[in-house]
C-alpha cells in the first residue's frame, strides 16, 4: 500500500469513526488523533503511518495494532484479535460503519 493509499485510508477510517461515535460518547479528531471519552474511560485512536497501521488504545481491550486487508476491507488486528471496527462497536456499544475508499 503507497503512504498515500494509507493516509487516504486512515483519514476515511478516523473522520467516519468520529462521526458514528458522536452519538453515544465525546469523540474529537484533532491531527489524525482520534479521542473518545466514554461511560468506561478515554479511547485514542490515531494512525501511524510508519507502520501504516491504526493504532487502539483501550480502557478495556488495552493497546492493539490494526492492519488494513484489502481482501475484507476490514482493519484487522495484527495480533489476530477480531477487527477494530467490532470491537469499538462492542466496547462502546454504538453501530458503526465504514467503506474503504
Amino acid at each position: 500500500m503507497s503512504d498515500s493509499s494509507f493516509e487516504s485510508l486512515a483519514d476515511s477510517l478516523l473522520e467516519a469513526l468520529e462521526e458514528g461515535l458522536g452519538n453515544v460518547a465525546d469523540a474529537e479528531l484533532q491531527g489524525g488523533v482520534l479521542t473518545v471519552e466514554g461511560d468506561g474511560g478515554t479511547w485514542v485512536i490515531n494512525k501511524h503511518a510508519p507502520t501504516r497501521q491504526i493504532w487502539l488504545s483501550s480502557p478495556k481491550s488495552g493497546a492493539r495494532h490494526y492492519a488494513f486487508d484489502a481482501g475484507s476491507g476490514l482493519w484487522r488486528d495484527t495480533r489476530g484479535s477480531g477487527d477494530l471496527m467490532t470491537i469499538l462497536a462492542g466496547e462502546l456499544g454504538a453501530v458503526l460503519a465504514w467503506q474503504p475508499a
